[in-house]
């Protein structure tokens, strides 16, 4: 069995006017949703995950680069 989609069928929804709205007094169907997290995060059993470390190692090269750039281009505007 295929699961069905979040939202209504709109050929099979009552008091659906053409064009999508609804008729005074009626309420449109709810939509199916989720908001959130069903479960909180674990904690990272160390004080820097991984992640963490791979991109604080990334964003220093990238200014080290940069200020290398800088300073080599700074250096052939002098001479």
């Amino acid at each position: 069995m295929t699961a069905q989609p979040p939202d209504p069928d709109p050929a099979t929804t009552p008091d659906l006017e053409p064009g999508g709205g609804v008729s005074p007094g009626a309420t449109p169907p709810d939509s199916g949703q989720t908001s959130g997290l069903a479960e909180p995060e674990p904690r990272p059993r160390r004080r820097y995950t991984a992640t963490q470390i791979v991109t604080l190692i990334a964003v220093v090269l990238f200014v080290l680069v940069f200020v290398a750039a800088a300073v080599g281009m700074i250096m052939n505007m002098a001479s």
